[in-house]
């Protein structure tokens, strides 16, 4: 069958998902049941796997299982996290847990599940390139993805990028990794675990959550290996999550609708004060490093260092040994450090890239200033409103909740709702206690003194 023949027997779709990590799929699952939304989702790869590289058998979410693809949506729909266990008689399970934080690896088999029962949903389908086009008067998308089968079109009416982020190298690092040199991204830990240990050194890179889960599995297992463990922060200190309830008011619609508002200079500057929100590392982790270092060090002084203010400013690679020289710079003392490693796990987070099929319909996206996506409140980037939307791709527009589990269902409810004209999942809105912005009236009204008041005064 010809691509042209292919494209014929499909139909013209409402909506094509381009990536199916967890917010896509979200999406899926809330359009499924919705019989006037004639939905398709495309993911390169072979299945669901969500970092599989991190896949730590004690590592959990930071963000309670209501925080599912759906819950926060529509609470009785059948691809909840509630009903995942109940189907998969882990119910009890969880509830004897008594711990609202799914494991890493259970959050991932709850995708897989979820992602099982959709149709609409295609792996192993990997987009090339989008033109759009004018089917009789109407604004039309052209997809074209490469599978097995051969090269596939499809036509939609609206796009949703979910393409996700890809992992971040610092510049000081990247060269590394065409030296020869042990150098990887956390992504790849597991894979790369038993190489790993058998180096006489490690160093971790990195302040987060990645970052303190890997130090705390391999200071666990490093008396059997005999390996020295270093880690390395620019922080000024292994800060805890922000995670007090007040505080995670900000994780809302009333915050989002503050944020977006703000002019881009100032949501840039937030952005970048505001890390310990959703980049600090879980405070019972922190507690777990510190005690399991304690118990070591009954029996002897752990052979590690963690060094804060350090900032990575060059690298080089011992061409006979292998090992890297990482040149740091402690930040507040203005002072130059050198730390050797036989290897180096870049603990350094990921960062929104934009895929290059995106080049055949450059322009029919809006853009900012600074060439970013220039982000509509619900989440549109098209130059005709409706057409094109982004899923955790919007950090400078909407501000640190973008990558949040939490508000998931939430930003899939406004793109349905933008699609139909309707509002199908409601969209709660003024949930919060506090006000985020200066009050519309903040004039006190002055009442007349009596008489008898200011004659006495006077």
């Amino acid at each position: 069958m010809s691509a042209a023949e292919a494209a014929a027997t499909e139909p013209l779709y409402d909506l094509l998902g381009i990536g199916v990590g967890p917010f896509n799929l979200g999406l899926a699952a809330l359009t499924d049941p919705l019989p006037e939304l004639n939905t398709l989702f495309l993911d390169s790869s072979s299945g669901f796997d969500w970092h599989p590289g991190m896949m730590l058998e004690s590592a959990h979410l930071q963000v309670p299982f209501m925080a599912d693809l759906v819950t926060l949506a529509d609470p009785c729909s059948r691809y909840s996290f509630l009903n995942f266990l109940k189907q998969t008689h882990r119910l009890y399970r969880f509830y004897i847990r008594e711990n609202f934080y799914p494991l890493r690896a259970e959050f991932n088999a709850y995708c897989r599940w979820v992602a099982d029962q959709l149709p609409g949903v295609r792996f192993g389908h990997r987009v090339t390139g989008i033109v759009h086009l004018s089917d009789g008067g109407e604004s039309v998308y052209e997809v074209t993805a490469q599978s097995a089968a051969g090269i596939r079109r499809y036509r939609t009416r609206r796009l949703v990028l979910g393409t996700g982020t890809r992992p971040y190298l610092p510049p000081a690092a990247q060269s590394l990794r065409q030296t020869g040199a042990t150098v990887l991204h956390n992504s790849d830990y597991l894979a790369r675990k038993q190489e790993l240990q058998q180096k006489r050194s490690i160093t971790i890179v990195g302040s987060g959550q990645s970052a303190a889960e890997l130090y705390l599995d391999l200071l666990e297992e490093m008396d059997g290996h005999g390996y020295e463990l270093n880690w390395v922060t620019r922080s000024g200190r292994f800060f805890p999550l922000e995670y007090t309830k007040l505080t995670l008011e900000m994780t809302s619609p009333d915050y989002v609708d503050y944020f977006h508002a703000l002019p881009g200079a100032s949501r840039d500057r937030l952005i970048a004060q505001q890390k310990n929100l959703y980049k600090g590392i879980d405070s019972d982790l922190i507690n777990t490093i510190y005690d399991t270092l304690y118990a070591k060090s009954l029996r002897a002084e752990p052979r590690t260092r963690l060094l804060t203010h350090m900032e990575l400013r060059g690298a080089t690679v011992n061409p006979a040994t292998g090992a890297s020289t990482l040149e740091l710079h402690h930040t507040e003392q203005d002072r130059p450090f050198s730390l050797q490693s036989d290897a180096v796990v870049l603990a350094t987070g990921y960062t929104y890239r934009e895929p290059e099929f995106l080049t055949g319909i450059a322009r029919r996206i809006r853009r900012d200033a600074a060439g970013r996506f220039d982000v509509d409140r619900w989440y549109g980037i098209g130059t005709e409103p409706g057409e094109i939307f982004v899923q955790n791709a919007e950090l400078h527009t909407h501000g640190f909740v973008t990558p949040d589990l939490g508000m998931a269902a939430y930003r899939n409810s406004a793109i349905i709702r933008a699609v139909l004209g309707r509002e199908v999942y409601p969209v709660e809105t003024s949930i919060t206690f506090q006000e985020f912005g200066a009050p519309q009236n903040t004039a006190v009204p002055v009442q007349d003194e009596p008489a008898e008041q200011s004659e006495a005064r006077a």
